[in-house]
């Protein structure tokens, strides 16, 4: 599973060949959140303060994390995205 941003110890990653809808893993600490890409709501996981961070992140790279997640169904290397400052 690449990680594709990590930003105040929170890591971005994707699975290759994932299931729809296009979505993203979120992990801090022992803390784990999916989230919808084209909505930018939590699939699955518990809300927690990095969450707020993990959406404003989202917001802001969204076309990128499409284009990533497109990379990820087709078993190719997704591209970094940078981190939230």
């Amino acid at each position: 599973m690449p990680t594709i941003s990590a930003f105040y110890g929170i890591l971005i990653q994707m699975f290759f060949s994932d299931h729809a809808p296009p979505h993203f893993h979120a992990r801090y600490g022992e803390h784990k959140a999916v989230v919808d890409i084209r909505k930018l709501e939590l699939i699955e996981g518990k809300p927690r303060r990095a969450l707020n961070l993990v959406l404003d992140w989202a917001e802001l790279h969204q076309p990128e994390l499409l284009k990533d997640s497109q990379l990820c169904q087709d078993m190719q290397q997704p591209q970094p995205i940078a981190p939230l400052e």
